[in-house]
């Protein structure tokens, strides 16, 4: 005796057993793509990677080399800096990976040497930031004279050391860290940050690549 087909299983036997029918994609599917398509929406254009520049940073590196500045103020300008160009290199990157065609378009030269200069850029600065960075970790505190005893002092406001190391992010994170943990314990309690300090207090400071 035959049964009966259900409407359902009769519709979904004839898609089947059509010729040429197109495969019903499934939601997952349906959502991978119009994520797809809305991420390349999303992504900036020709138009707007030509106004990403990395060409700008040589009064931000000035300020942050300026050894007669304090400490504290030289090592936000690098983490301000640093984190620009890597945010600018990114979006660079990141729309270039997107969308292939922004590197093979008419004058799309010009993007592949912006992004290869923020790449660049990047990098160099990386390195003139950890090596400062790792050199406040070494030294973190100074030596005053305070009602004629000594005193240790911070040389650097220690939060904003601790901001450079998470941006750093370098291997040994928790190692400086901790390294910086250790030496806040040292710090005389009533001791102002070395930035609120005269820059006499620590004998005219070095470094400042």
């Amino acid at each position: 005796m035959l049964r009966r087909l259900s409407a359902p299983t009769a519709v979904s036997l004839l898609l089947l057993s059509a010729p040429g029918c197109v495969k019903e994609i499934t939601s997952d599917e349906r959502l991978d793509r119009e994520t797809q398509n809305l991420a390349v929406k999303d992504t900036p254009g020709a138009a707007d990677l030509q106004k990403l520049t990395c060409d700008d940073t040589t009064d931000a590196l000035g300020k942050a080399r300026n050894v007669n500045r304090p400490e504290t103020d030289r090592l936000v300008d690098y983490i301000e800096l640093y984190s620009s160009l890597r945010k600018r290199t990114a979006t660079f990157e990141e729309a270039m990976n997107r969308n292939p065609d922004l590197s093979y378009r008419e004058g799309s030269q010009q993007l592949v040497s912006a992004k290869d200069t923020c790449i660049q850029q990047t990098a160099d600065v990386r390195v003139e930031f950890e090596t400062y960075t790792r050199e406040l970790v070494e030294v973190p505190t100074v030596q005053e004279i305070k009602g004629g005893n000594t005193v240790t002092i911070a040389r650097l406001d220690f939060n904003t050391l601790r901001q450079a190391i998470e941006t750093l992010e370098p291997d040994d994170k928790e190692s400086l860290l901790t390294r910086v943990a250790n030496a806040e314990k040292k710090v005389a309690p009533a001791s102002a940050p070395a930035s609120e300090e005269p820059a006499t207090t620590t004998g005219g400071r070095k470094r400042g690549k």
